[in-house]
């Protein structure tokens, strides 16, 4: 008779490959770290290979790791789905949610939400990621990544919340030194700071209230993956970058920077939260879109 494969094992794996720690992985697992370590062991003897790298500071995949991880993530997704699909009568949502929130966005308006939710969902435990980066949600074993970018084209699902406006900006210092900015066109010929995640965003394109569009690539003296730490130098009067309203609106505000252009508007971008394509969706995941969405569009 086949042996049947070891499950809660390759759960184990699982949980460790994505915490990148024993401890951590049996502190989310509610068990002890020789019971974890032992899992372990067991499956890479039944394997006959090794599955992790150990020293005394860290933890890492081998290739053999690395090829069988999402594979093991996926056994315990279709796990939990069973699980939660054999008592859909059951709605109360428990269990580990992982998230991932971009940095400036996420330690501003959803860092401060998440006690809240923690309140009022006492069996669920959250793995926030705050990152700049746009992760892939399945490989990552996320549950929920909420993005700021134009709406979603994949097989994952996507809420759209609200259009995140972008906006070209500048101190008035640094304004007063040059003439005046009538057309895009122009800012070709101006020191600029692009906020990237990617080479596609130095282009930058524009459209006026009239209809006419300027497409306009920048030579960026700093580029950034972090939206907020272009602050500094817009401030310190040395060039202009085109931001998200939510990060420059208090600078706005107070004067310290003004908008280029408002007559000429940016594409759309929108705030979404995206999860996995499942037919069925795990009771804290749902709880967890209902309320960042109730949340989300409640901020001033």
């Amino acid at each position: 008779m086949q042996n049947l494969p070891d499950l809660e094992a390759w759960a184990i794996f699982a949980r460790v490959a994505t915490t990148g720690s024993f401890a951590k992985a049996a502190e989310t697992l509610g068990m002890s770290q020789p019971t974890v370590s032992k899992a372990i062991i067991r499956l890479e003897r039944r394997l006959g290979t090794t599955l992790l790298y150990r020293t005394s500071r860290r933890i890492s995949l081998t290739p053999t790791g690395q090829l069988v991880m999402e594979r093991a993530r996926n056994i315990v997704r279709e796990g939990e789905l069973i699980e939660a699909e054999t008592t859909a009568h059951s709605r109360v949502p428990k269990g580990l949610l992982r998230i991932s929130a971009p940095m400036s966005f996420g330690l501003k308006y959803v860092a401060p939400l998440m006690p809240g939710f923690l309140a009022r969902y006492p069996d669920v435990n959250l793995d926030v990621s705050f990152d700049d980066a746009v992760v892939d949600v399945l490989a990552g074993g996320f549950d929920v990544a909420i993005r700021i970018a134009a709406p979603e084209n994949s097989s994952m699902r996507a809420r759209n919340l609200c259009v995140i406006r972008r906006m070209l900006v500048a101190s008035p210092a640094y304004l007063a030194q040059h003439e005046p900015i009538i057309h895009p066109r122009e800012i070709e010929n101006h020191a600029c700071f692009s906020y990237a995640s990617h080479s596609a965003m130095l282009s930058w394109r524009f459209q006026h209230a009239s209809g006419e569009e300027c497409g306009v690539t920048i030579d960026s003296r700093m580029r950034t993956n972090n939206a907020e730490s272009l602050i500094p130098a817009l401030l310190a009067g040395m060039g202009m970058a085109l931001q998200p309203e939510f990060v420059v609106a208090e600078a706005l505000a107070r004067g310290d920077l003004v908008e280029v252009l408002p007559e000429w508007k940016i594409a759309q971008i929108y705030l979404s939260l995206v999860t996995p394509s499942r037919v069925f969706r795990p009771a804290r995941v749902a709880a967890l879109l209902d309320y960042l969405s109730e949340s989300l569009l409640s901020r001033p």
